[in-house]
């Protein structure tokens, strides 16, 4: 009995070192396992993240439209952007990217504080030299800055393009520290205007100021109907001042006419202020038509590589969308943007807006309805939808959150619902408010959809930004849900608000939106103007 249970205790012993010998065999071949799918795992993360930046290589000059030179350092967003955004439909032409190359040239020879700006800046002084310009082969546009931010952003985009087509050097009046929002865009220069330019005071220079260009036209001191003498036998102006905000004059206007521009090309100063996209009107020009159409055969992509190419957000502001994009949209299969403007609460009251955004956006299938029938439903985490939200308030965030709190969202699908900041009134000039304002346009430029209030300049740097055709959130009159709640616009170009009521090929009274197919009546402003290419996108 002993011997047995001697016996018994030995084996007992032996089958325990055999079966944790085999325990730990297991545990070692379940280690490989995890360890080998873990390997194999991160070899296809790395794999899609060296696919990714293969695939954006290419767009990290956006096609080339940006040019190599810069210190990254200086400049994420100029070098990063590319990894964030969708890979643009729309590439620049040709003719495009070698006049930035021609323009960027242009710049470091004639820019501030070279051998030509001194020269050319004398003639703002007393007793300056009359020709200096012509001798330098350097002509000038300063830009001076007013309203919100986004009516800035559209208004510079102009100037530029008009500096690109005239030949002139642009210099901005950086006003409340533009240089905290955006990098310098041209490489191995400023665009910023020195602080010791001379001439002073931007503040003061209006419709009525004495150098303004409708002042000296209706004055005939300066002549737009005799171009042998448009300056009446007087020595040329050095200075003039350019009013292209809304409700400019129809003197202030004729800026826009094939004469008027033929006499301005003999001014080597010129100060602009506009709150406008006033690009449409260009193409209307004859002088300027060719010229643009053959930089932007796309006529809808026009505002989309300005903005690429001119506006980078600073390191500050970059830092601020990237941790949030990282943070809340990153892992969305698709992300909605909506961007909510409201101009007059009386007319546009909450609710209003509330069930006008829920009415669009769930008629167009932008956003899934909620499942009644199913309180319980689990919801597939493959298939994620984030909403991005802009807007100054918060109440539209919390309504639909909880929308998606309370129900689940119908077709399984996973829906997280996100607002950067709300600051509940527009405080331009504020440097915190302008970055998240900066911030919050680009984070809109990230959404493979975009809904936008009408009107709304925001909303159209956005859209412009993704190069996405929006959807547009109507007016609502005597607050009421406008019929359809929104509407597809026919081009993510801006509209140029205050377009001028006549045009200069013909005579006036006409229809200055059917003078050329591929410039028309906006669907958000009736009687602004707006780009759009030619064929069945339009509708």
């Amino acid at each position: 009995m002993e011997e047995v249970e001697g016996s018994c205790r030995g084996d007992s012993g032996d089958h325990r070192k055999v079966a944790a010998a085999f325990v730990l065999e297991m545990i070692w071949k379940r280690a490989l396992i995890i360890g080998c799918l873990t390997m194999s795992f991160l070899g296809i993360i790395n794999l899609a993240l060296v696919s990714r930046t293969d695939n954006k290589r290419g767009e990290d000059y956006f096609s080339g439209l940006l040019v190599a030179g810069f210190n990254r350092s200086s400049c994420r967003s100029r070098y990063e952007s590319a990894l964030y955004r969708k890979p643009s439909r729309y590439k620049p032409s040709a003719r495009l990217v070698r006049k930035l190359r021609q323009y960027e040239d242009l710049h470091r020879r004639c820019g501030p504080h070279t051998a030509s700006y001194n020269k050319v800046l004398r003639l703002l002084k007393p007793g300056g030299a009359a020709r200096e310009a012509a001798e330098t082969g350097c002509r000038y546009l300063v830009w001076t800055p007013t309203y919100g931010l986004g009516n800035r952003i559209l208004s510079l985009a102009s100037t530029f393009l008009y500096a690109l087509l005239t030949d002139r050097v642009l210099l901005i009046d950086r006003g409340n520290d533009f240089s905290s929002l955006m990098c310098e865009p041209f490489p191995n220069t400023t665009w910023l205007l020195p602080l010791d330019f001379p001439v002073k005071n931007f503040n003061s220079f209006n419709q009525g100021h004495p150098l303004s260009y409708g002042r000296l036209v209706k004055n005939k001191t300066l002549r737009n109907d005799v171009l042998e003498d448009p300056f009446s036998g007087h020595t040329p102006s050095s200075f003039v001042y350019l009013h292209l905000t809304g409700g400019y004059t129809s003197e202030d206007a004729y800026f826009f006419c094939e004469p008027d521009q033929l006499v301005l090309r003999e001014v080597p100063w010129l100060l602009v202020r506009s709150d406008e996209y006033f690009v449409p009107a260009l193409f209307l020009n004859n002088i300027f038509d060719l010229e643009l159409t053959l930089m932007f055969p796309e006529k809808e992509a026009v505002f989309h590589h300005l903005c690429r190419y001119l506006f980078h957000p600073s390191n500050e502001v970059w830092g601020m969308i990237t941790r949030y994009y990282e943070s809340y949209l990153a892992t969305a299969e698709e992300i909605v943007g909506i961007q909510i403007r409201v101009f007059d609460k009386k007319r546009s009251p909450f609710d209003v807006v509330l069930r006008q955004v829920l009415d669009c956006t769930l008629t167009q299938k932008l956003l899934p309805g909620i499942d009644l029938s199913h309180p319980a439903a689990v919801a597939d985490r493959r298939k994620t939808k984030a909403v991005l939200i802009t807007s100054l308030y918060t109440g539209y965030l919390e309504h639909i959150r909880t929308m998606y709190w309370e129900h689940p969202a119908a077709g399984g699908l996973v829906v997280s619902v996100h607002q950067p900041s709300h600051e509940g009134w527009q405080n331009t000039g504020n440097k915190a408010h302008d970055m998240k304002a900066w911030a919050e346009m680009n984070l809109l430029g990230f959404a493979d959809v975009i809904v936008t209030t009408a009107r709304s300049t925001f909303g159209y740097i956005g859209q412009a930004l993704g190069g996405v055709k929006p959807w547009i959130l109507l007016r609502p009159q005597s607050a009421t849900i406008p019929k359809p709640a929104c509407v597809r616009d026919f081009s993510m170009e801006p509209c140029f608000h205050a377009a001028p009521h006549y045009f200069c090929r013909g005579e006036k009274g006409g229809d200055i939106g059917a003078v050329v197919p591929y410039v028309t009546r906006c669907k958000d402003v009736p009687n602004g103007l707006k780009l759009v290419d030619l064929g069945p996108s339009k509708v």
